[in-house]
């Protein structure tokens, strides 16, 4: 069982070059490869051969944590251990590679003595057998008496430094750590030109053309005829004298835009203050259409000319029966208004056929998406401006291009500068980091996406599990807990704990190898 273990989380993305880089950290120490719980990686027995010359070069000691049968099957064929969980890895025996070369009976070669041929040899070779005397017994029983003391008591120390075995659990003091970097994507730059102080990565540029057609109703209006409006007033005689009223009397309303009607026949108003007639009227050329209906009783009360100072007029019921005919013509801003629409789903429908050509370590931006190629015969509207018509259709072309971020490369560069602000003696928890990319995404005139990545991160203490392990070896129980809790910089409210094996033996292993080191959890 190893003392200590060293893990490295394996991803799908991984290969053989960069899990190499990290073995080469981690020279001289235990290391548990662990696969991926979805999808797998490394599934050639070339990688693992790879894997395990590197570990022999730098002296390390491999492990598989998988349940890839393939890679199962050719880590066990190569002499590695292969287990179903990080616990049961901890507890049991690792295997050494192989490598020595056994023979079978049928590879001896064809002259071979036979080893019953050689047995009248070798008897003739053993010496005689020689009687001892009494005295001699005793010496030889003695001196085998006294190997056999010799051997208990050597096995009795081996097995009083060997067997002896101690669990230590610790939990670390950690903090949390953050940095919001700018992310600047380029897409005319090529994949390896990573500007990690400045923050520019690679983007990928996707183009789509893309053709629409839409309508909507015209909003012009031409005016080609219109009925009058009909209705009738009463004139009031103020003098004590008869009036006559000519035909096309004009009257009008006198409270805003003054609405003008004339009479349409003849009348006389008896003399006398206060006598009345009824007369019909209509609206005037100028008035004509629905403006001069529903004028309401009291409304008209002008009369304009010189009966003004003879008689007064009111309506009595509302004027009716004006009517305009009209039709809807094709206006500029009607035109503009369908181009503006139709940009726009010609945008959204090209946002909608990129998507499934982007890897899920990729997104698209949004506000990247442009139009970047457009003519004049791929813009085809089916009305002029000016023809009369209920509706306008145009039909148009475009090549659409966006941009398209790879995260996995934002994300290492915010984890950079996230390690770079990590003080010296602490290590980043890599299964506690988490990255947030902000919602609002600039883009210039060339395609640049400007965005910012925060990436927030679990940081604990480094501990030189070597250095502890000999520090520890031989100490008294409560003199281990003492120095780890002296010595260790703890997580708050936490104390050590310590599992001997057998739990009777009261100090901790003489050999530090012995010492196993865990890491716990809150």
């Amino acid at each position: 069982m190893p003392t200590h273990i060293e893990l490295i989380q394996l991803e799908t993305s991984d290969d053989v070059t960069s899990v190499r880089d990290r073995l080469s950290y981690l020279r001289g120490r235990n290391v548990l490869l662990i696969w991926p719980e979805r999808g797998t990686t490394l599934t050639r027995k070339l990688d693992l051969v790879l894997l395990q010359r590197e570990a022999s070069r730098h002296a390390v000691r491999l492990a598989l944590v998988t349940h890839d049968t393939a890679v199962s099957r050719s880590a066990i064929e190569l002499g590695l251990s292969v287990f179903e969980t990080i616990g049961s890895a901890q507890r049991a025996k690792w295997q050494r590679p192989r490598t020595r070369t056994f023979t079978t009976r049928a590879q001896r070669p064809l002259d071979q003595p036979d080893v019953q041929a050689l047995a009248p040899i070798a008897s003739r070779l053993r010496p005689p057998a020689v009687d001892l005397s009494p005295a001699q017994r005793r010496v030889r029983l003695a001196a085998r008496l006294t190997a056999l003391i010799v051997f208990v008591t050597v096995i009795a120390a081996v097995a009083f430094v060997a067997l002896p075995s101690a669990t230590v659990i610790i939990i670390p003091s950690q903090n949390q750590a953050e940095i919001t970097a700018s992310i600047t994507a380029d897409p005319n730059i090529g994949q390896d030109q990573i500007d990690v102080e400045n923050g520019i990565v690679p983007a990928l540029t996707l183009r789509a053309e893309i053709e629409e057609r839409a309508s909507i109703a015209t909003t012009g209006v031409r005016s080609f005829g219109a009925t009058p409006a009909l209705g009738s007033v009463v004139f009031i005689n103020t003098t004590s004298s008869p009036v006559d009223i000519p035909l096309g009397t004009f009257v009008s309303t006198s409270a805003g835009t003054p609405i003008i009607f004339r009479t349409t026949q003849a009348a006389v108003v008896t003399g006398g203050e206060g006598l009345q007639i009824e007369v019909p009227i209509e609206a005037v050329p100028e008035s004509a259409g629905e403006v001069g209906n529903d004028i309401q009783v009291g409304l008209i009360n002008t009369i304009i000319g010189n009966l003004a100072d003879q008689l007064q007029v009111r309506n009595l019921a509302p004027t009716y029966g004006g009517t305009s005919q009209q039709i809807r013509v094709v206006t500029q801003d009607d035109r503009t208004r369908l181009n503006d629409i139709l940009r726009q789903q010609i945008q959204q429908r090209a946002y909608s056929e990129m998507l499934p050509r982007i890897g899920e370590d990729q997104f698209l931006i949004p506000e990247s998406i442009r139009i970047t190629e457009e003519r004049d015969d791929w813009t085809i509207y089916d009305q002029e401006v000016g023809q009369e018509s209920d509706a306008v259709s145009l039909t148009m072309r475009a090549v659409v291009e966006a941009t398209a971020v790879d995260m996995r490369i934002a994300e290492q560069l915010a984890y950079v500068r996230l390690s770079n602000q990590i003080p010296r003696g602490r290590s980043i928890d890599l299964e506690s980091l988490i990255y947030q990319r902000a919602a609002d995404v600039a883009i210039d005139a060339e395609g640049r996406a400007s965005f910012t990545l925060t990436a927030r991160g679990d940081i604990t203490v480094l501990i030189d599990v070597v250095q502890l392990q000999q520090r520890l070896a031989g100490l008294s129980l409560s003199d281990a807990q003492r120095y780890l809790t002296s010595t260790l910089a703890l997580a708050e409210n936490t104390q050590p704990q310590i599992e001997l094996s057998p739990d009777w033996f009261g100090r901790m292993p003489l050999l530090p190898s012995r010492i196993v080191v865990l890491r716990g959890n809150l």
